[in-house]
């Protein structure tokens, strides 16, 4: 009997005395256990099934039933009911107590809007995070069907709920995590209470990869629910991370080339972070360094298992913790090795990666209270040295400073010489340096070259919304319109808030014959932008229709912000 129904149970003797009697208590013992148990298994309908023989079984004014069902109603999303319910309970009004969660939960969605698919009802806060909705449904409800296929699970009940909030501060008030957690570890979003939680990427500052963080929480939920919530941190992160990427193709495809790098140093440094040092959870970790570690290894141990049984283990480590298996133990039992055997193949298998040489810039969230440069109307042309501040080679930096200077006086040709000694020096090592020198020769219409330097760059930062709105642009000029559709929906994974992004897609799309994608993306530009249906179509019409290179000063008039800053953009890995 856990602590929580032994005090419900205390509150429920003295409250009454229609249950002194043995045979009363017992019953109402086994039945708050049930209902508490169900809960704690991630196992909604079931609560809710005990919750009624529970509510046959006590007077509707015990504050032990209230409690449960104001835990119930919180699970189930009614949180208005909820506070109600848990207020007659008298639970304590303090932070992290389900009675301050469900107030701060209900004030915060309130006001949000809702869309629903098949499986899932997203509710996210009005205005411009509306562009978001179809891009999310889509994709949970890809990631949906692909862990049905790996691993055999739906989530029963009702639809899922899926809450976007505002900021770093809203995600905290919901969630069980501070704000100090958050801000030190870089987490994103959670799964929790039978729901995902996700932090808005207008919040970060250059956008983070939001469609795969809803795609790593939605398998924290299916692996919750499948094993009745008894895998330990280090397997659930490691399928989290590993799994993520099967709403847009194969599994494995979530690691970066500057996490590999920083992991490559820590096993260099013998500074791994310890499989039960990620209990209760890696956000809470001392440093994000130490989260993205830690994010890597597990990812590692996943791959490890998946590269050799396959699914089959995946599904048996889960089904093996379900059914009362230890951590150790359900592994020993999917792959047929004592557990020391297989951390030392998973180091071996660590070891055997083909670390980069260098230690990247590390990939990383910034919330935008946090951000150096808090000009959001940046412009593609405007001079900046600010962005060459990541580069810490002395000899690169200044070549690139001449080059913004150059740019400066309008001599393109001068700016790209100088950006092209600063690209020898660092080769693909810094987006602001590849997105400079690749814009200076897209305006002199070296397109060829500039291609090769945005690949390269993307190959180090893959997923960076800044580089591959450069190469959309090159491949719209081009009239490559399924490639430049896919650039552009790379960026738009990370940064879906940029106006050109849906203008170039709506042309994209018009000259693919793809209607109702046109009309998709028709309506995030006019939320975007503020404009008038029919000046969106001319917008997107005249978009990259210059024989020039480059999109001139002003071209997009979309609230007043012009070609997207070539900035560097990282992108989020961890911390979730």
């Amino acid at each position: 009997m856990t602590r929580v129904v032994s005090i419900l149970l205390l509150s429920l003797c003295l409250s009454t005395g229609v249950w002194a009697q043995d045979s009363g208590k017992a019953e109402a013992k086994t039945q708050l256990s049930k209902v508490e148990t169900a809960l704690d298994s991630w196992d909604i309908p079931a609560a809710r099934r005990e919750l009624q023989t529970l509510e046959e079984l006590l007077p509707e004014d015990i504050e032990p039933l209230k409690y449960f069902q104001g835990r119930v109603a919180f699970e189930e999303g009614r949180y208005t009911e909820a506070v109600e319910l848990l207020q007659a309970a008298n639970i304590e009004d303090k932070p992290g107590s389900y009675l301050r969660l469900a107030k701060e939960t209900r004030d915060i969605v309130k006001s949000h809007a809702r869309a629903e698919s098949e499986h899932f009802i997203f509710f996210y806060p009005k205005g411009k995070d509306e562009v978001l909705v179809p891009y999310a449904l889509e994709t949970l409800e890809s990631i949906h069907r692909a862990l049905y296929e790996d691993l055999g699970h739906k989530p029963p009940g009702g639809k899922i709920r899926v809450e976007v909030v505002n900021n770093a501060r809203e995600l905290s008030k919901v969630s069980t995590l501070t704000y100090q957690q958050i801000q030190t570890t870089g987490t994103i979003a959670i799964c929790k209470f039978n729901k995902l939680m996700v932090t808005s990427p207008k919040a970060v500052a250059r956008g983070y990869d939001w469609q795969d963080t809803l795609a790593h929480e939605y398998v924290h939920l299916v692996v919750s629910q499948m094993s009745r919530n008894t895998v330990p941190i280090w397997l659930h992160e490691g399928l989290a991370k590993f799994l993520e990427s099967r709403w847009r193709g194969k599994p494995g495809l979530a690691m970066t080339p500057s996490t590999l790098a920083l992991l490559g140093r820590r096993v260099k440094q013998d500074k791994l972070i310890p499989f039960e040092k990620m209990h209760p959870s890696i956000a809470m970790l001392p440093t994000a360094e130490d989260a993205a570690t830690a994010f890597a290894e597990v990812y590692f141990a996943i791959h490890y298992l998946h590269e050799t049984l396959g699914n089959k283990a995946l599904r048996e480590i889960i089904l093996g913790l379900r059914d009362g298996k230890q951590d150790r133990k359900a592994v020993e039992a999917a792959t047929g090795m004592p557990f020391a055997q297989f951390e030392k193949n998973w180091l071996a298998h660590i070891k055997q990666q083909q670390f980069p040489k260098e230690l990247l810039p590390r990939d990383e969230v910034v919330l935008k209270e946090n951000a150096k440069d808090k000009d959001e109307k940046k412009k593609g042309r405007e001079i900046s040295f600010g962005d060459f501040v990541e580069v810490t080679e002395l000899p690169a930096r200044k070549f690139a400073h001449l080059g913004e200077l150059m740019r400066e006086r309008n001599r393109i040709k001068a700016a790209a010489e100088e950006y092209a000694k600063a690209h020898k020096l660092v080769g693909d090592k810094y987006e602001s340096v590849s997105n400079k020198y690749a814009l200076a020769l897209m305006e002199l219409k070296r397109l060829d070259e500039a291609e090769q330097v945005l690949r390269g760059s993307l190959r180090v930062h893959p997923g960076s919304p800044s580089t591959s709105v450069h190469l959309g642009r090159i491949l719209l000029l081009r009239k490559d319109f399924p490639k430049a559709k896919q650039a552009y929906l790379e960026a738009l994974a990370a940064d879906p808030f940029d106006p050109e992004i849906h203008v170039a897609l709506m042309r994209i799309h018009g000259a693919l014959g793809e209607t109702a994608l046109v009309t998709r993306t028709k309506a995030a530009s006019v939320v975007l932008t503020g404009l008038e249906p029919e000046d969106v179509e001319r917008v997107s019409k005249d978009f990259l229709q210059e024989e020039s290179g480059q999109v001139k000063e002003g071209q997009l008039e979309l609230e007043g912000t012009a070609p997207k800053a070539p900035a560097a953009a990282p992108s989020k890995d961890g911390g979730r």
